[in-house]
């Protein structure tokens, strides 16, 4: 494990729990919150400005750090509404990416360039998508070269309040809210008690075990700035609101010729199969594949967004080694693991209730909320 994603795994064990260790961060988080406190109220005072944009806007975030499947939501959303007529377009920040200004992504960007996840959703969808730092400039350059687009979905970007937003979704797995406490005594961008118009769970790959509710779905936990400590409150969230979401997988591509596929269930228990991630919780991706039927002999956790620049492949002993797409598209760019058949993709597609889909198209289709 290199010693970035040994840190990243570090403090999600320190932020599962409230010990000692997130308590002596406690002051930091206090100053934090009232940072946020502050900039919620600058907002809403209308001395920081926010955007309205022509058409409406859908913002797919998460207040836990780390990933949560925003990504593969935001391509169900996008294959959705375009079934259901709409014609939506895509903004995203692009973790890391080297911007200095608005760009659009196209099927061939470079990830370093452009981010990993846009190129993603660009390759996986086809619809316009745009990064940069400010959203608002993204999705106004984007609504100009495109104005045939009736909505705007936002990648991430929920702490984004510059971007007026018509609906927020709002995601969580299987980790709840860690110990509830900001960061970065714990996990949360923002209180658990944070609104939003629907929340959608990423259950746990096995269907017999399925993922821990979080713990807002019990109770919503509210956080006193002035103290530092979770106290009970009433829920912010309803079942009517809710939804349960998973992520499934059929078969493994070679990233070599992706047309060559291989159903999970097939793989031959007697080759020596690795699973290796760069996401925000690879372990979701290990027992995804081993709840379907796979026998993992090893595997490598690797930081979130890793970039792929040093082969961390070349000393493995493995006759295939899964990987996500978001990987793959990194790989696909850097001719020695483009060119190593070992490496096979494993696509996920959601599983959501259709109610879900029906409750955003009828808010999009009345008076904006934002």
């Amino acid at each position: 494990m290199s010693s970035r994603a040994w840190l990243e795994s570090s403090f999600m064990q320190i932020w599962r729990r409230r010990s000692w260790r997130s308590r002596l961060l406690l002051p930091f988080a206090w100053l934090y919150g009232a940072l946020l406190l502050m900039r919620r109220l600058l907002y809403r005072l209308g001395w920081l400005r926010t955007t309205q944009l022509p058409v409406p806007v859908i913002i797919v975030g998460n207040i836990f750090v780390g990933g949560t499947g925003k990504t593969p939501m935001v391509i169900w959303l996008v294959e959705q509404l375009r079934e259901r007529g709409w014609h939506p377009g895509v903004i995203a920040r692009g973790y890391r990416a080297d911007l200095d200004q608005v760009s659009q992504v196209l099927a061939n960007s470079d990830p370093s360039v452009v981010g990993d996840e846009p190129l993603l959703i660009k390759q996986r969808t086809g619809v316009p998508v745009w990064v940069g730092r400010s959203r608002v400039a993204s999705a106004q350059q984007m609504l100009r070269a495109h104005p045939d687009i009736d909505v705007v979905i936002s990648d991430d970007g929920l702490q984004h309040y510059a971007l007026a937003r018509s609906i927020e979704i709002q995601l969580s797995d299987g980790r709840g809210h860690g110990n509830g406490w900001l960061l970065p005594a714990g996990p949360l961008r923002e209180p658990a008690s944070r609104r939003a118009d629907f929340f959608v769970v990423n259950q746990a790959a096995s269907a017999a075990q399925p993922a821990a509710q979080p713990a807002s779905l019990e109770r919503s936990v509210v956080y006193e700035v002035s103290t530092g400590f979770a106290a009970s409150a009433e829920p912010a969230k309803d079942s009517q609101s809710t939804f349960q979401m998973r992520l499934l997988p059929k078969f493994a591509e070679q990233l070599t010729q992706r047309s060559q596929r291989q159903l999970l269930s097939a793989l031959p228990h007697q080759q020596r199969i690795i699973a290796a991630a760069g996401i925000g919780h690879p372990q979701r991706f290990f027992d995804m594949l081993s709840s379907h039927g796979v026998v993992l002999h090893d595997t490598i956790a690797l930081p979130d967004h890793y970039d792929y620049r040093s082969n961390p492949f070349r000393q493995v002993h493995a006759d295939m080694i899964l990987i996500t797409e978001k990987d793959a598209v990194k790989c696909a760019g850097t001719h020695e693991l483009a060119s190593d058949a070992r490496l096979w993709v494993v696509p996920v597609v959601v599983a959501i209730d259709e109610l879900l889909l029906n409750n955003i198209v009828e808010k999009l289709r009345g008076p904006s909320t934002a």
